[in-house]
């Protein structure tokens, strides 16, 4: 038995025979019935990927929000939601998406740097649980929001201790030079204006430093940055209810070794106990470590084109379907929903390059991968479960694939595939 990226020792996604399973689902037979690109999610990966965060918090005051900005399918969100998560939220619609699955609104909190209005009129009606603010900008224009509809607007700072997260440039979140968050050495007079803003509550502090995070140190040298602001605070009269360490920890992608969460949790509530901060509600934000080796994207070999310097492998999944390796250079891994490992076969083993049929060049899913294959082979693209079809578009025209959650031996279609007709279905041509 050979598994795939899912936690160790577990049955997720795993080969019995010759047959790549889903938990008991074989991968082929959600292809057959499906179709192909596909996205297939286990519900006991997710489920264990939560127990993960919920095991060392219990009798813990701490709240886990999940960072749906890595995966926001309403089926994915209602088992969180009734599993007592909170949610991480970065716009309206996905505010009103965590809603709809079922969140409770005092569990939410609102990040993100651009906050328009219709949003925080949104979020303040449904009655969230903080804004976190990222500029005194945004903490002026919550406070007249607030006051037009006279209520309270409770907030948290973001804020930016300038702390490397050594990880992608594109997901670090914690330098100075990135878009987000307050700078900490300006912090606590931004806590001082909030303090006398008509329709604020102060209620928190947070941080987030980045994504992808495979060491725990980043995380410990930002949380001594502010419990330092919080000396701070505390010589202002300013006191807080929470601390938001935000989200970020990694998962096995090929040889990363991630950072259990019972491990970091153990540090961090060391810190705020030696500090005198003990209690404060602690929340954290996880997004793909929650869900991304919960996912695979199932496709299926259109064409082999062996050239004298390269060999391809030209997929029915492309950089719309999956964005990350073009994006990041991101690394998936590659295996065959049937292998061929034992048994006879026309197919040579050959180095191939993973690629699509959109008309870019950078449409590639996997470089330099030793594969046998053959012509309508199906392929699983590994740990996919985050930032896979929430970054998916409809480039070249075309359609985004379905999604479906596997349970045991049942499979459920949690996203139809889209058809060419809707593509274009809210479109107007001009008159003549």
């Amino acid at each position: 038995m050979s598994e795939l990226n899912a936690p160790a020792g577990t049955p997720f996604f795993h080969y019995d025979n010759s047959q790549l399973m889903a938990e008991s689902v074989s991968i082929a037979e959600l292809a057959e019935r499906y179709g192909t690109p596909l996205y297939v999610y286990s519900r006991a990966a997710l489920k264990a990927a939560w127990e993960s965060y919920a095991q060392p918090l219990t009798n813990r005051n701490a709240l886990v929000c999940f960072g749906m900005k890595a995966n926001s399918n309403l089926a994915v969100l209602q088992q969180f939601a009734q599993w007592g998560s909170g949610f991480d939220i970065v716009s309206g619609g996905e505010l009103a998406r965590a809603l709809k699955a079922g969140a409770q609104a005092d569990t939410i909190v609102f990040s993100g740097v651009g906050k328009q209005d219709w949003e925080i009129k949104a979020a303040l009606q449904a009655g969230v649980k903080c804004f976190n603010v990222e500029s005194t900008d945004e903490l002026e224009r919550i406070s007249s929001i607030a006051s037009q509809l006279g209520c309270v607007a409770p907030v948290s700072l973001r804020v930016n201790p300038d702390v490397d997260a050594k990880t992608h440039p594109y997901i670090s979140t914690g330098l100075k030079d990135n878009k987000f968050g307050i700078a900490i050495e300006i912090a606590a007079q931004v806590y001082q204006r909030a303090a006398v803003l008509p329709g604020i509550r102060i209620v928190g502090v947070d941080c987030h430093i980045g994504s992808q995070i495979t060491q725990i140190e980043p995380y410990l040298d930002a949380l001594e940055r502010l419990l330092n602001l919080l000396d701070t605070l505390a010589g202002i009269d300013i006191a807080l209810e929470h601390l938001d360490i935000g989200g970020g920890l990694g998962i096995r992608y090929q040889d990363e070794t991630p950072i259990a969460p019972a491990m970091l949790l153990d540090e961090v509530f060391a810190m705020l106990q030696a500090r005198g901060y003990g209690h404060l509600q602690l929340i954290m934000e996880p997004g793909r470590s929650l869900v991304g080796n919960a996912g695979i994207l199932v496709t299926r070999v259109q064409y082999l084109k062996h050239h004298q310097s390269k060999n391809f492998a030209i997929v029915d999944a492309a950089m719309n379907d999956l964005l990350r390796p073009t994006l990041y250079d991101a690394w998936h891994g590659v295996l065959p929903a049937v292998s061929r490992s034992g048994h006879s076969s026309e197919a040579q083993p050959r180095v191939y390059d993973i690629v699509g049929p959109i008309c870019e060049s950078g449409d590639w899913l996997a470089r330099d991968r030793e594969l046998q294959l053959s012509q309508n082979d199906l392929l699983v693209i590994e740990s996919a479960g985050a930032y896979g079809f929430v970054m998916s578009c409809q480039y070249n025209s075309r359609p985004r694939c379905a999604e479906v959650m596997v349970d045991g031996d049942q499979s459920y279609l949690i996203r139809p595939r889209e058809t060419v007709e809707e593509l274009f279905a809210s479109e107007q041509m001009l008159p003549g």
